[in-house]
């Protein structure tokens, strides 16, 4: 992989983490479209590493937010920062349960599976469709909405389905108030993107060659500062009501997946 390509790809991942499109399904289609040949392994450190810089542009937007859930966690009072802090958590066990026990299955997703993200790319369209249309949006968001959230961002792990479109889409449908939405969703990724490093940073399954370091810190960078305007943007359109567009996108992108990779088989 090229500078050129890794600021590209770090670019699509800063915008397409909060934008409900799939950050991970743009990179495959990304990575097709530039050639790019990495083997799976290589494909997914990559994409694991330009992930944790879009966590790391999460919590420069919502620091104050993080330090709330952090010193509420250490409060241990049943106030609302307490059980905030609570509900981030628990949104977090699908997903680690899921992550744990297919994670070799998974990785096989990051290796140019075209057809696979063309088809989750429409199920992120109708999500997103569905959402846009949800009236009642007032509520909070409860453990039992946190769990269910949860279950959408553990089906999100699969390249194609929009993370932030998955779970936003779901705590609306849930009738959470569509700002408490977005800054659920945004926030309850951090903890298992951190978490997620350092699992593959200590298993050895992520590796750091010397060729590629430069590359890997060019994508991050591109990633970290595309992340910071993208996250302001989504929270204004999930706010305004505009997910239809991105449901149309992504429509549009998945027909066109399927398209490109049933005629050249």
């Amino acid at each position: 992989m090229s500078y050129f390509e890794a600021i590209i790809l770090g670019i699509i991942q800063g915008l397409t983490e909060f934008l409900p499109v799939s950050s991970s399904g743009h990179l495959e289609l990304a990575k097709v479209i530039l050639g790019d040949h990495s083997i799976p392994q290589e494909s997914l450190t990559f994409t694991v590493v330009v992930h944790f810089a879009t966590a790391l542009s999460t919590m420069v937007i919502f620091k104050d937010d993080i330090f709330q859930i952090i010193k509420g966690l250490f409060q241990f009072k049943w106030n609302e920062e307490f059980q905030f802090s609570l509900k981030i958590i628990a949104s977090m066990i699908p997903a680690v349960i899921v992550g744990l026990i297919f994670e070799e299955e998974f990785e096989r997703f990051f290796g140019g599976e075209i057809l696979l993200v063309g088809f989750m790319l429409i199920i992120t369209s109708l999500l997103l469709l569905f959402a846009d249309r949800a009236k009642h949006t007032t509520q909070k968001v409860t453990f039992f909405s946190a769990i269910v959230i949860g279950i959408s961002q553990a089906l999100a792990i699969l390249p194609g389905i929009s993370r932030s479109g998955a779970t936003i889409s779901t705590s609306v449908l849930l009738g959470v108030d569509r700002v408490q939405a977005a800054r659920f969703s945004f926030l309850m990724v951090v903890p298992l993107i951190f978490g997620k490093i350092g699992k593959d940073v200590l298993s050895g399954s992520i590796n750091f060659h010397g060729a590629q370091i430069g590359v890997l810190g060019t994508g991050f960078l591109a990633s970290f500062i595309a992340g910071l305007f993208a996250c302001k943007w989504m929270i204004t359109i999930v706010k305004k009501s505009k997910l239809s567009y991105f449901a149309l996108y992504c429509f549009i992108l998945g027909v066109i997946a399927i398209a490109v990779t049933l005629s050249t088989t």
